[in-house]
């Protein structure tokens, strides 16, 4: 652990189902961890009972183990993370604690969506990756393939990779190097996680084994030979030691990217450098709870080391935490040790202060930038206890879940008793109340789930007024729509408040601001921004706290149905404010402003947006017009449908709500032969024929009154 030279903190991401942990259990057992005999079944990283229950990865699993290459000893910190699509956010998170991310293709299915989706994740941290193509014995075995057919598969696989990080490494100036995969670098590998033989260019000459050989042997059920004369776990490991930086040449690269402080300033040089002697800086990406030891923090030390005993800042809150114990995860187990220099993944207890996504340090300092999920919530349900004496635990309880995993949002409504939680779709939702029924023994009731909607105009509004209660004060509002641009670069956290103003100012400029409108933003929320266009007036500034707070309270309910707005940019034009502070209070202000932002969201003919999924099926060619049935029966669309090995491929797009019981319906549509995945593809205008009869059922769901205002007549 005290040579970061020797270091590699990897995380291993894939499309679901193509083979990660059984990849991992190879691992562990060719560093003399698990017995070799049951790995590839014992899902060693599948630490909780319902991940081996459903034959899924839920949570991200840590563990460390050695390994030889080149006659020095290497400490590899492995991260294997979920594949499905609604436990996205654990990838992202792992990503900001690893230097490298082996991606994992399944031969035969090829590079799938989510196989995209991990590869942006890991490179908008600057995490290099690697490829594994699994399940070669598939090809071999269930289609018979001929060495000719078989490396033109495999070709074609590792170009749809490369043609991914391509696209999305283009606008990286901070790599320095090509980060393509390729067969003869030795950057890929080649082999069969549930029958432990892999293969890569250096291994092939170090062995002298050849596809033919592998084919002979596979053929003839010598699956053990085959094992024995090129193990899995070598190759896979040897790969990591010498393609992946360690944290002497990845902290460089990756520090500037993922945080903003003063780059000259000595904090910045011994998280370059790696130092273990200098201050602490540890980011938080992963909180779980441990029935003994409370809650345990995990993630990457970039400077300083951690021991027992130490008092440090977290980011954002005040007073200092003190370290409990410090150790290492290893699957479900956690070991203490007594320090964890730089350059290491370590799990501490005693943060209590911590989430995932804080900065821990022994000096104030600027945190990191936070975590940018990539997908927000789209399904919420509402969860009730049975019995109201387990209440207070299912609080507690929903709060814990809370800081776990930032990708779901709990809502506490005081007033009606009713707890929603929303998530990325039914499966996370799903796994989340089971386990506050098995784990915490509190017995829930869940309702239907529900759909979450958002609001937007679709012109530019004329000025309105928004007068106070007192008639004294009046604001002056216009509302456009903003363009998608600097919508999604406020979404990837590239534009905050958080930022200098000049770094803030290029950025909008960059996604298509005009310089003007761009000097003048006051405020960002969601993916609203407010530009104060008003000249000298009187009393302003004190009063501009208040109108935030007014605009900020507007864009969470809508004026239609009480959902957030987003992608709208506002201008105050002109304020008149009276003289006297005691007239120009909270109560006055907030609703003034608050009338305003409504009234130009009406004028610029504010619409409801519902959340829409990509969805692809891969069917047998007698089922597609069936499967393509499906899609066009939920108000889906079909765009595309092509032919792929024996399978047609349907792809299309479908409301969320639709698609609520979409996995029963299309088993039984296609007698159980289609395979399908869906992933969020953001927000869509509701067609017109549906707005008001959608409006009217979320806000009699709501309690809200049924009758809208005159001013909204243009359904």
């Amino acid at each position: 652990m005290d040579e970061p030279d020797n270091i590699r903190n990897i995380a291993i991401a894939a499309h679901v189902d193509h083979g990660k942990t059984t990849l991992s259990d190879n691992l562990l057992a060719g560093a003399g961890m698990i017995s070799q005999d049951t790995a590839g079944e014992q899902l060693a990283m599948d630490t909780k009972e319902d991940e081996q229950e459903r034959g899924i990865t839920i949570d991200a699993a840590n563990v460390s183990m050695t390994h030889e290459y080149e006659d020095t000893n290497h400490l590899i910190n492995l991260i294997d993370t979920p594949g499905h699509v609604d436990f996205g956010g654990d990838v992202t998170r792992a990503m900001r604690a690893v230097d490298g991310a082996l991606v994992v293709v399944d031969a035969v299915e090829g590079a799938m969506p989510q196989t995209e989706t991990v590869l942006r994740q890991a490179l908008r941290e600057g995490v290099k990756p690697a490829l594994f193509i699994n399940k070669v014995d598939r090809l071999i075995s269930e289609l018979q393939e001929g060495p000719q057919e078989m490396q033109e598969r495999l070709m074609s696989v590792i170009a749809d990779v490369n043609e991914l990080i391509r696209g999305m490494a283009e606008n990286m100036d901070d790599i320095p190097e090509d980060w393509t995969v390729s067969v003869e670098d030795g950057t890929v590998g080649f082999g069969s996680a549930l029958y432990k033989w892999g293969v890569s260019m250096p291994s092939m000459q170090r062995t002298g084994m050849d596809f033919g050989d592998i084919m002979d042997l596979e053929q003839n059920d010598k699956r053990d030979e085959l094992h024995e004369r090129t193990p899995l776990s070598d190759v896979v490991l040897d790969m990591v030691c010498e393609h992946f930086p360690n944290p002497v040449d990845a902290q460089p690269r990756r520090v500037p990217r993922i945080w903003r402080g003063d780059a000259e300033s000595e904090l910045a040089d011994t998280m370059r450098m790696v130092n273990e002697d200098g201050e602490v800086v540890f980011m938080v990406t992963d909180i779980s709870m441990d029935p003994h030891a409370g809650e345990i923090a995990t993630g990457r030390v970039f400077s300083g080391t951690l021991e027992k005993g130490q008092e440090l800042y977290v980011s954002g809150t005040a007073g200092k935490n003190r370290i409990q114990s410090v150790g290492l995860f290893m699957g479900s187990e956690r070991e203490e040790v007594d320090r964890v220099p730089a350059g290491n993944i370590a799990s501490v207890t005693g943060l209590r202060d911590a989430i995932a996504g804080s900065t821990v340090s022994s000096v104030e300092m600027t945190p990191f930038e936070s975590i940018e999920h990539i997908s927000e919530p789209v399904i919420t349900k509402s969860v009730e206890a049975q019995n109201m004496d387990d209440l207070p635990k299912l609080i507690e309880t929903l709060q814990q879940v809370a800081k776990e995993d930032p990708t779901i949002q709990i809502e506490i409504n005081e007033d009606t008793g009713e707890h929603l939680i929303s998530g990325q779709g039914e499966l996370h939702l799903e796994v989340i109340t089971q386990r506050i029924r098995d784990n915490q023994g509190i017995p829930v009731i869940t309702g239907e789930p529900i759909v979450v909607f958002r609001e937007q105009p679709q012109e530019a509004s004329r000025e309105v007024e928004g007068q106070s209660p007192n008639r004294h004060n009046k604001f002056y509002l216009t509302v456009e729509p903003m363009a998608q641009e600097i919508v999604d670069a406020i979404q990837l956290g590239e534009v905050s408040m958080d930022m200098p103003e000049l770094e803030r100012r290029e950025a909008l400029q960059e996604a298509g601001m005009d310089k003007d409108t761009s000097q003048n933003v006051e405020d960002i929320h969601r993916t609203n921004i407010l530009i104060d266009d008003t000249k000298g007036i009187q009393h302003l500034n004190e009063t501009m706290e208040l109108v935030l707070e007014g605009l900020q309270e507007a864009l969470d309910d809508g004026p239609l149905a009480a959902e957030p707005v987003q992608g709208s940019l506002f201008r105050l034009h002109d304020a008149k404010l009276h003289e006297d502070t005691i007239h120009r209070g909270p109560a006055q202000v907030i609703p003034a402003v608050r009338n305003a932002v409504h009234r130009s969201l009406i004028d610029g003919e504010v619409r409801l947006l519902e959340p829409i999924q990509d969805v692809r099926i891969d069917v047998p060619s007698e089922h597609m017009g069936a499967a393509s049935g499906e899609i066009q029966g939920r108000r889906g669309r079909v765009d595309d449908m092509y032919q792929e090995g024996d399978l047609m491929v349907v792809e299309g797009i479908a409301p969320v709500e639709e698609m609520i019981g979409f996995s029963s319906d299309i088993r039984s549509a296609t007698e159980g032969r289609a395979s399908w995945n869906t992933e969020n593809a953001g927000f869509r205008v509701l067609v017109d024929n549906l707005q008001r009869e959608k409006i009217m059922e979320i806000r009699e769901r709501k309690g809200m009154k049924l009758e809208l205002p005159q001013s909204i007549d243009y359904f």
